[in-house]
């Protein structure tokens, strides 16, 4: 298990849209995001979820200059703790974290997770759900996720 688990905030709204916000903390417990995220979010976040602001504004700020607030905080807060996970759906933001060597997953990839440690018994469901949000999935990104799930016919 990581030793944090620092989400940004599209995990946030995309789980609270489909009513599946609890998911996290079933999977993981106690998460970590940040006073930036937490205010782009904008409602009050359940108990599980800590807030814990990033020590480094100068690092902050720089990260900034390349991704969003929200996503700038999650990393720089990864950054300042060794071997956590990010939960991070922008793709900018990912392909941040994979230059600076950081471990991350996305809300469809922790969706994945419940279901291989049976906290979830298919992922179709709430796939279909996030499609009738405004978060995109490609007919590719959705294969590749059945696929992963062991959910193909």
């Amino acid at each position: 298990m990581p030793e944090a688990i620092i989400s940004d905030t599209s995990c946030f709204i995309i789980l609270s849209k489909i009513g599946e916000l609890l998911l996290l903390a079933k999977l993981y417990g106690t998460i970590i995001t940040t006073p930036q995220i937490a205010e782009e979010f904008g409602e009050n976040l359940p108990e599980w979820i800590r807030i814990i602001p990033v020590s480094d504004e100068y690092k902050l700020r720089l990260l900034e200059l390349q991704i969003g607030r929200g996503e700038a905080s999650a990393i720089a807060l990864a950054l300042e703790r060794k071997g956590s996970l990010l939960i991070l759906d922008d793709y900018k933001a990912r392909c941040l974290a994979a230059q600076l060597e950081l471990n991350y997953t996305g809300t469809l990839g922790l969706i994945i997770s419940a279901k291989r440690k049976g906290i979830i018994p298919t992922v179709k469901p709430l796939i279909e759900k996030i499609k009738q949000t405004n978060f995109h999935i490609s007919i590719e990104l959705e294969s590749k996720v059945l696929i992963e799930a062991d959910e193909t016919t």
